[in-house]
């Protein structure tokens, strides 16, 4: 199968109503196990490939190690892999082009792509992030660039969010526009909101599974579902645990 193919084969499982469940994973083995449990895409999150590697989030995974990584993880899987991209690792939208390019080289068929300052304050204006999504549009034809708002996630008083859903649709129109293939809305669980951004956006929608019951998804209109850092959390969880009950 061609990228194109593989590509094109990711973005037909984005079904409104029917979601393609990524179960988070963060390198080879964590890709072959979830590959063996029946999966049919495989995404990163980058809280666990950092993690993983003694790093906090936010960019501070080396780049190269990131590309290597999702190398690593391609080659040990037939299924189609997006890889957690954080923000690119660059600011202008040259720069962005080449690393996006040197992503698509992996072999990986999907991107996740935030809108918030990675190391800096606040959030890109639509505009700026705009012209970013199309600096990541500009690097593949056919690679998913699953466009992602943090206006949810960083305002961490969930009665607030329904004011913020007229900017995230906007956001969401925008991006549309300059390229993007999916919208992300990482912190939203709601399911009215969630229900909301589903009519509103003409993208497929992707949501995290914080809060949120896969039945819920389904009936808002979700076409994508991330477990984002949990699958790491639980199995680092569980492998402590075992430990402190060694006899």
């Amino acid at each position: 199968m061609t990228y194109s193919e593989r590509a094109k084969a990711f973005a037909a499982l984005h079904q409104p109503g029917d979601p393609v469940v990524l179960y988070n994973i963060w390198d080879a083995g964590s890709a072959k196990a979830i590959t063996g449990a029946g999966a049919k895409a495989l995404a990163t999150g980058s809280f666990p490939v950092a993690a993983a590697q003694g790093f906090p989030d936010g960019e501070q995974v080396p780049l190269e190690f990131v590309l290597g990584n999702a190398e690593r993880i391609i080659a040990a899987t037939d299924l189609p892999v997006t890889i957690d991209f954080e923000g690119g690792y660059a600011r202008e939208p040259e720069q962005l082009t080449a690393n996006v390019k040197r992503l698509a080289e992996t072999g990986a068929v999907g991107l996740n792509f935030e809108d918030q300052v990675v190391g800096g304050e606040g959030f890109y204006s639509i505009e700026e992030q705009a012209r970013r999504v199309a600096a990541v549009r500009a690097a593949h034809a056919d690679i998913f660039v699953n466009a992602r708002t943090d206006l949810f996630l960083k305002e961490k008083d969930a009665a607030k969010h329904a004011v913020l859903l007229g900017e995230a649709l906007e956001r969401a129109a925008a991006y549309a526009e300059a390229g993007g293939n999916g919208f992300f809305v990482p912190g939203l669980s709601d399911p009215d909101l969630i229900a909301r951004v589903c009519e509103g956006c003409s993208l497929p929608v992707n949501t995290m599974m914080r809060g949120i019951t896969l039945e819920t998804a389904r009936q808002a209109g979700v076409a994508r579902c991330s477990y984002g850092p949990i699958p790491h959390a639980k199995l680092m969880q569980v492998l402590a645990e075992h430990f402190q009950a060694l006899e």
